[in-house]
Order: structure tokens, then sequence, then C-alpha cells
């Protein structure tokens, strides 16, 4: 596919833009290399893999785990490519709810739209609470390593601080996202050099500094249940827990679509974002997953609540083994874990973008209360500032749990996958069953193969959002108990309770601002 030269006169996606019914807007800025570097950094090579890492390999052991990850890559491409083609056609910044409105067609746009702009809004608020959390558990090691270590008398951040600590960081992306769209996309464009780079770095340097690698049969083929750990005896449920961690991390390319109302030939760039930064991350993340796996010194070890970083964060307890045994301190540990911090830092920065986007665009619409706030532009800047800070604030209030529940980052982390996943299988599943002809398609088209590559995906995710349901610990109990069935019951209950009640009567999906197909308001 050609790159899209000219200006923005005369933009191919700007004047499809116009023919959906929109006038432009937003500043239509955004490159190639500028939206793949948002959408990579909004899926981020550590800030899947790192947090969940230690669960899953306890589940069923290192083979599940690398395995996992080739298996999930796998269907996660049918889910990309089916989002790409449709991204080609519908270069919105709406985009997956504007897309299942005009995919499900007149009778059941309405509502398809409704379920998926409510599904992506959950998930993407509930992603930047996956960062803050993920990103002070980060923090909460380095403290803990830079003091001492647990052994040494080192300071480990007590719940109230950690709550600070996930406060701070999304009041910071807030505050940075309410600047000009340009520092967004440079520190974007900082933060993929920055993964790159650090990437390189730690899958080539960790298996170096290592004293011992574990060999290869161990990596690729040791299989290894922990029911006095996890509760859990059953090889087929052990497998399924250990893939959540690679069912978490691939996701978010679809930041390339919240964008391309402020890209320039975003009907083909976005689509190649989309597929770049899904191309880069399955490389990336299963060089990650080796490296951190061949490191391994000691597999109990990691998980003994006495040992260096208190059993609290594994990826970190690895780290700190290899430089130590290497080098007798902790230093070459807390910059590598400075490493990954900055990953969560900027696919936090990253996500309250593409949130900001989505609630913006649903206010446009009318679909979110009091739309006339969050769909307020900052006037110099021409982004929606106002949307920032809300989805910032229920950030928050997602956060404020951390002090009592011992469990939440599952319970976010749940939400987060079910809903922003959960958010693609609706326009996926549109386009699926509508006919061919109605289907208006842009530079990127799969012409026959769009069905069988849709179905893939539409099971794949339907799978996906099965297994975040599940208990992760049994027995259960208060302390293991997966609140993400009864947050998202009660609040898709509502949401539903809403569309029956009220807003059936007036929600009709994607507002037009532009009367006629000239591009007169």
């Amino acid at each position: 596919m050609a790159e899209v030269t000219g200006n923005t006169a005369t933009d191919s996606a700007e004047k499809r833009l116009n023919e959906l019914g929109y006038k432009q807007e937003l500043r239509r800025e955004m490159t190639l290399f500028k939206t793949l570097a948002i959408s990579f950094s909004t899926m981020t090579l550590f800030t899947g893999i790192t947090p969940l890492y230690g669960s899953s390999l306890q589940y069923a052991g290192p083979a599940t785990l690398v395995w996992g990850w080739v298996v999930v890559c796998f269907f996660t491409w049918f889910v990309g490519i089916a989002m790409a083609e449709i991204c080609s056609s519908f270069p919105t910044t709406g985009s997956l709810y504007f897309w299942a409105a005009h995919l499900a067609g007149p009778k059941w746009g309405p509502f398809s739209s409704w379920c998926c702009a409510w599904l992506e809004t959950i998930g993407l608020i509930a992603g930047i609470g996956t960062q803050a959390y993920a990103g002070s558990q980060t923090l909460q090691s380095i403290i803990l390593l830079s003091t001492g270590t647990n052994k040494g008398g080192g300071y480990f951040a007590p719940k109230w601080l950690f709550l600070c600590m996930y406060i701070g960081l999304t009041v910071i992306w807030a505050i940075l996202n309410t600047f000009a769209l340009e520092v967004i996309a440079l520190i974007d464009i900082i933060s993929i050099w920055w993964q790159v780079i650090g990437g390189l770095v730690i899958v080539i340097l960790l298996p170096l500094v290592a004293l011992t690698t574990q060999s290869a049969s161990f990596v690729f083929t040791h299989f290894e249940l922990a029911p006095e750990s996890t509760g859990i005896s059953s090889k087929p449920y052990a497998v399924i827990l250990s893939f959540l961690v690679s069912q978490y991390s691939l996701y978010g390319y679809d930041a390339a679509a919240h964008l391309t109302e402020e890209t320039k030939g975003a009907d083909k760039n976005g689509p190649k974002a989309i597929l770049g930064s899904l191309a880069i991350i399955t490389l990336f993340g299963w060089a990650y997953i080796l490296a951190l796996t061949f490191s391994i010194q000691d597999f109990g070890y990691l998980y003994d609540q006495n040992n260096e970083t208190a059993g609290a964060f594994v990826p970190a307890q690895i780290l700190y083994d290899a430089f130590h045994g290497r080098y007798h301190n902790s230093a070459g540990a807390i910059i590598l874990l400075f490493v990954i911090w900055g990953s969560f830092f900027f696919g936090g920065l990253s996500i309250t973008t593409s949130a900001a986007r989505v609630v913006y665009a649903l206010s446009r619409d009318k679909g979110v209360p009091f739309s006339f706030l969050w769909r307020k532009l900052h006037p110099k800047h021409k982004v929606p500032s106002n949307a920032v800070w809300l989805c910032a604030a229920i950030c928050i209030l997602l956060g404020i749990p951390i002090l009592k529940i011992n469990v939440i980052f599952t319970a976010i982390t749940s939400i987060c996958t079910i809903g922003w996943v959960g958010g693609y299988a609706v326009p996926i599943f549109a386009r699926m069953v509508m006919s061919e002809k109605d289907f208006n398609p842009g530079p990127f088209y799969l012409g026959k193969g769009s069905r069988p590559v849709c179905l893939v995906a539409f099971l794949w995710i339907c799978y996906t959002c099965s297994v975040f349901l599940l208990p992760t610990l049994y027995p259960i109990s208060w302390d293991t108990f997966n609140y993400a069935p009864v947050a998202l019951g009660v609040g898709l209950g509502l949401i539903m309770l809403w569309w029956l009640l009220d807003a059936r009567k007036w929600f009709k999906g994607p507002v037009r601002n532009i009367d006629n197909q000239n591009g007169n308001v």
C-alpha cells in the first residue's frame, strides 16, 4: 500500500470522514510512525507480561507459559487483521462503536453501537488502572531494592503509599494529556525507542548476566502444577489460567483507530499501525518471556515471601538474582526495573489518550450523561481535556479498594480485558454477518477471506472474555474471589437497563455533524 502524500485538504481519510457525516475538527498531524508509536505504546512490551508473569508461571510451569504466547498470538492475529480491514473503511475517532453502528445496519446499529461504546469505555478506563497499579508495583520493588532489600531492612511501601503512587501516576497522565497532541506524540516516539532499546537490552543482557541459565528442556517442556499455592490440581484448568498473561498482553492495537481523525492517510496508515504494532509485540513479547524464563536461578525461591523482593514481584526477583549473583549488588536490577517502570508510564499515558478519545467521540454523539461537558475541546490545544479528567477521576475511584482488597489487580485486569477485547467482538460480528454488497471497503480489504477471519476472531474473543471471569485461586474466599463478574454484571446491567428504559428512545448511534456530502455544517 502506498503512502499518502499531499496536504490535509486532499487527504483521502478526511474525504472519507466527510462521507461518513463528520467534519474535520481535530488536527490531522499524525504520521504513520507517530500513530504506530502510540499504538505500540498502548500495547507496550512489558506492561502486559510483567505483572502476570509470576502467577502464570506458577500455574503450570514454564512450558505452558512459553508456548501459550505462541498460541495466543496466532489467534490474536485474526482479530488484528479483521480490525485492520474495518479501520480502513471507517477512519473515525469513534472507531469501534462507530464501526458497530454502521456495520450492524439501521435496525441493530444503535443497540450495537451502545454496547460496543460502553464496553470499550469500561475497558479503556480500567486499562489506565492496570497501568497505574502495575507501575506502582514496579516502583514498590525499586524502592525496596534501593533501600536494602526485604532481607536487609529495605522499605516495602504499605498500602496507603501504594495508593498514593497509583493516584499520582493517574494525575500525571491526565496533566500531560491536557497539552497539545504533539507533546503526547513526542513522548510516545520516545516510548517506542525506550521499549525497543530497553527490550533488546533486557532480552540480551539478562541471560548473559545470570550465573546459570535454565536448560532448553526446562523452558520448553517442563510442566509443573502448584496446587499447594494455587489450589488448582486440574491440568487443563491450570493451562487455561497460564495463558492469561498472553491474553492480557495482546490487545490495545486499536489505539491507532482512535487517532484516525488526527492521522494523515488514516485509511491506509491506520491498518498499517494496527498490524505493525501487533507484529512488534508478537516478536518482542516472546523474546522477553524467554529471557526471563531462561534466567531463573531457583524456581521455588521466586515465590518465597522471605526472599529479597518479599515474594511480591517475580520478575524483580529474577532480575535481582541475576545481577546480585554476578555483581553482588542490586544496581543492575534497579536500572532494568526502571526501564520496565518507564514502559508502564508510557503505556498509561497512551491508554489515557485513547480513553479520552472514546469518551469524547461518544459524548459527541450524546451517549454519555452531561455530554456537553465531555465533548468540549481545549480552546488552544484542541484536545478533549474534560474527557481526559473524567477518565482519570473514574480510574482513581477504581483504585481506592487497594486499601482493603488484596486481589484488586485481578479484578481490574479482568474488567479491562473483557471490556476492551469484548468491544472488539461487536463490530467484528457485525462485519461477519452483514451482506458483502453493503460493505464499502477501504484500501485494506480481505475480500472472500473476510468472513472466515472474522469468525475465528469472534470465537477467540468470546473464549478470552470467558476465561477472565474464572476464579484464579482456590479455595474461593473473600481474599481470592474474582470480583470481575460482579463488577461487570452490575455495571453492564445498569447500562442495559438504561438502554431499555430510556436510551433506546433517543440514542441512534453516531450523530452526523455534516449536513451533506460536500462538508457543509
